[in-house]
């Protein structure tokens, strides 16, 4: 990992608070940097047409509209005003209604970043964007690129969601705030899955790529027999995805923002908060539909990247088939191109993450032991999945290397989210650089909300 400032690691770690209502951010890029004016982000309350039927929602824009289809792109190395993290009653308090900060950091790594809200359950009402940072020796002649993000819809408000998985049952001690936010009247609830608690917990009312179902895909136009770069972020509450490119292969570049050895292929895992950077070549003369399968369900979304010319084919949002169940075999493979400096750890802190399905409660066990680590000190987790669902895990303010799965050491893949299928061990090592209060929590929503999350404490700090 390298020696980044804390200004600089949230493009890593991605997140955002918001107020429930109206909020501004403001941020200074070039030429606005040698006029001192800032330019704004604001956080909104929106509607969202899907398949016709509007939707209450909320998002990030700015004086040129939404973000939250093609989000904020900007070039390592610029000056960004943003507080370094913004995780509620840990590093920051929320972004109050109709408030405005400032916050100020050096841009980088480059990469496929994203930010969201982390106020209650405002990310599944789409309080998020994609945060790109290029920088010129990434892009290829010629290259175009394409963002695809991926979310999970429900026309009924997310507090009732959540209200229908545990019973009504108060929440527990997890340490996360949690800020409802007024929503609109209520809609026919979605089916909670419990036959199926093992992979979906809630049967949502669309899956949607770039904002869009399958009934009114996005339609990306792509020059004949070019190469793009897909960059794709599962910003899902809930759900997780593999991508299926059909018969067009693929080369997988980065995950979670960071290069790794290619890997060719035509369907790719991405877990909740992961990202994939893939390449490909366009066929002459076919439009190449770019799907995002369900796991374990046969719903699916997309995007199509179709030449001047090219058919346009109706593809059913519901496929004959369900969607693969995700594994580690992918990560198993997966290569850092720039991976950590060899050291032995200076600290391993092993925990469980368990879950009682019934009641709806999760939570970490660190066996007695603190998060807590000091600065300078190479650092591995070690988590165990004892729970019945799978649990992507994400650190903020560092990026990880995974090191091990189920007792095979390896020197992976860099990331900041890793997915933990039930009954598996997974640890991953960083180096503590970065001094601190940083959330580290399951990025499914609802197993957040309800404990799996904590906070991961330099000494001296706080």
């Amino acid at each position: 990992m390298s020696n980044m400032t804390r200004r600089a690691v949230l493009v890593g770690a991605g997140a955002v608070a918001a107020g429930a209502a109206a909020g501004a951010i403001q941020w200074l890029r070039q030429p606005e940097l040698d006029t001192g004016v800032p330019v704004q982000l604001r956080a909104e309350k929106s509607t969202l047409y899907v398949d016709g039927r509007p939707g209450a929602v909320m998002r990030l824009v700015s004086a040129t509209g939404s973000l939250n289809q093609n989000g904020l792109v900007m070039r390592e190395g610029e000056r960004f005003l943003w507080r370094q993290d913004g995780v509620p009653n840990v590093s920051a308090p929320a972004l109050q209604p109709g408030k405005s900060v400032r916050y100020d950091f050096t841009v980088a790594p480059s990469g496929t970043h994203w930010m969201h809200s982390h106020v209650g359950l405002q990310e599944q009402i789409f309080l998020s964007a994609p945060l790109i940072v290029r920088k010129a020796e990434d892009h290829r002649a010629g290259e175009q690129e394409v963002v695809m993000m991926l979310h999970d819809f429900s026309f009924t408000p997310p507090e009732e969601l959540m209200a229908k998985l545990t019973g009504g049952a108060p929440m527990p001690g997890a340490g996360h705030a949690s800020h409802a936010m007024p929503m609109a009247p209520s809609a026919p609830m979605p089916a909670m899955n419990h036959a199926r608690m093992d992979v979906n917990d809630i049967d949502y009312d669309a899956y949607l790529a770039s904002e869009r179902t399958l009934n009114d895909p996005h339609v990306v136009t792509v020059e004949k027999e070019g190469q793009v770069r897909l960059r794709i972020i599962n910003a899902a509450a809930a759900t997780n995805y593999t991508i299926d490119l059909g018969d067009v292969e693929g080369e997988l570049i980065a995950v979670d923002g960071d290069l790794v050895q290619p890997i060719l292929g035509h369907r790719f895992p991405i877990a909740i908060a992961q990202r994939i950077d893939i390449r490909l070549r366009i066929p002459p003369d076919s439009a190449v539909p770019v799907l995002a399968l369900r796991e374990g369900a046969p719903e699916r979304t997309g995007i199509i990247l179709a030449p001047p010319g090219a058919e346009v084919r109706k593809i059913d949002p519901v496929a004959e088939d369900e969607g693969p169940l995700l594994n580690l075999g992918l990560e198993r493979q997966l290569r850092a191109v720039s991976g950590f400096a060899p050291r032995a750890a200076d600290r391993r802190i092993e925990m469980d993450l368990t879950g009682d399905m019934a009641a709806y409660q999760w939570g970490i066990d660190l066996k007695g032991a603190a998060l807590e680590v000091k600065q300078g000190e190479r650092v591995e987790l070690a988590m165990r999945n004892v729970s019945g669902m799978t649990h992507p895990m994400h650190l903020h303010g560092h990026h990880f290397q995974v090191v091990e799965i189920n007792g095979a050491r390896f020197e992976g893949a860099r990331r900041d989210t890793v997915y933990l299928p039930a009954d598996t061990q997974v640890t991953v090592a960083f180096d503590a650089v970065n001094p601190g209060l940083w959330a580290f929590h399951c990025h499914h929503l609802y197993h957040m909300e309800r404990g799996i999350f904590a906070v991961l404490k330099y000494q001296g700090v706080g």
